[in-house]
């Protein structure tokens, strides 16, 4: 039978149900999700400023504000800044690309200047969920760091534990770090905690979903008892009262965008395709003229798909946790200076990554649940700027795509579309690749395979059991068992 995809023959249908999740993501609990419990403060909280004048910042934060140009708060900043200033625990949402950062930075770094940290006892900690979101907050923060004189240190894994025990061992008055690495440094007393008054806990909800929830509670039960804690995060549902009932006090509770997926400079999209034609269509987007993040389900697939688009002309790199820490920091560097222009990821890259000027995001696979479609496409149309979230859905993905979209709050443009069709074209900018393999990457023949071999791309969204699909992890596995159980849940509730 001759196949109708015009880049190749992959021999799988177009991609799992959103149930089937990457090697790189952790199961979800399967819990109650929604909205986060309002926890009403006893002491009210103080009002929101207009701008930062109105804030108490050191001058030195001030001057680097205006250098960077930093001029008006967003939302968030403007909510939480003044409670945070004032040594208030907050608990603050936000959507994703929101300023976040600079709401829980700003207050840090501000009560903490002025101080000195002894060797390996720093002053405040800032824990995050992922390698890529500790360096991000690390980079945005640093030039006000320095400014007050102020000394950083970034405490992940996959980086040289002996550089990092270097630096805690100068002394440094800020960590960011994950729970896994700064718990491993705990238990060599490499580091002590007792003297941290500020502890900031961003993304909290990917922590709790993630499993580091012991992790979490072990570095919160060493910091200083009457210090300020602060949780920000694009999504806080009830996962998080946990943490919030027994390790914040009175805190002040800010929600901006309560409907997360509500951002009027984003427009979605829900693209009907057959799925044979999925990778044709894939591949044309990714042949457009601007840079695109595409997102899969698997490592496998993420390394396949780019070995794919590399034979295909196109410049394209890939990033999930199966790669060392320099090559993901390497990758994601080449996509900011554009010197790659296709970034093909697990759900990795989907929470605190910040790309400048990245107008459009592909689900090729789409995600699990509304929390996954939320954070994937918060890459695009951040801090104002505008952008464009398509997700690729199969037949039998629609229904489960309908429901997520109900679950997010989003009413999407769907578009039943063709590869080489101008509908493509016009929501996408796709186009066709050149075909010309770049250095180093292996021609294919007209059935998309390697010359010479019977070993073509096996497909995107791989799931176990079925043929020609490729093996499944142990946490793939689990995070599918937990959608799975959620959707029988809402089943056996009659949603």
């Amino acid at each position: 039978m001759r196949n109708p995809s015009a880049h190749g023959r992959f021999g799988v249908k177009g991609g799992a149900k959103p149930g089937g999740k990457s090697g790189a993501k952790a199961p979800r609990s399967t819990g109650p999700q929604g909205e986060f419990t309002r926890h009403e403060p006893k002491v009210p909280g103080l009002p929101p400023v207009a701008s930062f004048s109105e804030l108490d910042l050191p001058a030195e934060l001030t001057t680097t504000m205006d250098r960077l140009e930093v001029k008006e708060p967003f939302p968030i900043q403007a909510a939480t800044l003044p409670n945070a200033l004032a040594g208030r625990d907050v608990l603050g949402r936000g959507r994703t690309g929101s300023g976040k950062t600079l709401a829980f930075g700003l207050a840090l770094l501000a009560r903490t200047a002025g101080r000195k940290a002894d060797p390996k006892r720093p002053l405040a900690l800032v824990l995050v969920p992922t390698r890529e979101l500790a360096q991000q907050v690390t980079e945005a923060l640093t030039p006000y760091a320095e400014a007050l004189g102020l000394r950083m240190a970034t405490v992940v894994g996959g980086l040289s534990i002996g550089r990092q025990v270097s630096a805690l061992r100068t002394g440094a008055e800020v960590v960011v770090a994950t729970p896994g690495r700064l718990s491993d440094l705990i238990g060599r007393r490499d580091v002590h905690l007792e003297r941290v008054k500020i502890t900031v806990l961003d993304e909290a909800d990917q922590m709790c979903d993630m499993g580091f929830m012991p992790q979490v509670t072990e570095i919160l039960d060493q910091v200083h008892h009457a210090g300020q804690r602060m949780l920000f995060s694009a999504t806080l549902d009830r996962n998080v009262d946990q943490l919030v009932r027994t390790y914040l006090k009175d805190p002040v509770s800010h929600s901006v965008d309560p409907q997360a997926g509500a951002v009027t400079t984003m427009d979605h999209h829900v693209l009907h395709v057959h799925a044979a034609d999925k990778i044709s269509a894939a591949t044309e987007i990714a042949a457009r003229d601007n840079r695109v993040l595409m997102f899969l389900d698997t490592k496998h697939g993420v390394d396949q798909f780019v070995k794919h688009l590399r034979a295909m002309g196109v410049r394209a790199e890939g990033l999930h946790s199966g790669k060392s820490q320099p090559q993901r920091t390497r990758t994601l560097a080449q996509f900011k200076s554009g010197a790659v222009t296709v970034l093909v990821a697990t759900n990795v890259a989907a929470r605190g990554i910040h790309i400048d000027d990245l107008d459009l995001v592909v689900n090729v696979d789409p995600p699990a649940d509304h929390k996954d479609y939320l954070h994937r496409g918060g890459r695009t149309a951040r801090a104002g700027e505008s952008g464009r979230v398509v997700t690729l859905v199969a037949p039998n993905q629609r229904r489960d795509m309908v429901r997520l979209m109900s679950d997010a709050r989003i009413r999407p443009t769907i578009t039943q579309v063709r590869s080489g069709e101008a509908a493509l074209t016009r929501i996408t900018g796709a186009k066709a690749p050149s075909g010309v393999p770049l250095a180093g990457s292996a021609p294919t023949d007209a059935k998309g395979k390697p010359s010479g071999s019977d070993l073509g791309f096996r497909g995107i969204g791989t799931r176990p059991g079925r043929p020609g699909r490729g093996k499944e992890s142990r946490k793939t596995a689990e995070a599918r068992q937990a959608a799975e159980a959620r959707r029988a849940a809402r089943v056996r509730k009659g949603i």
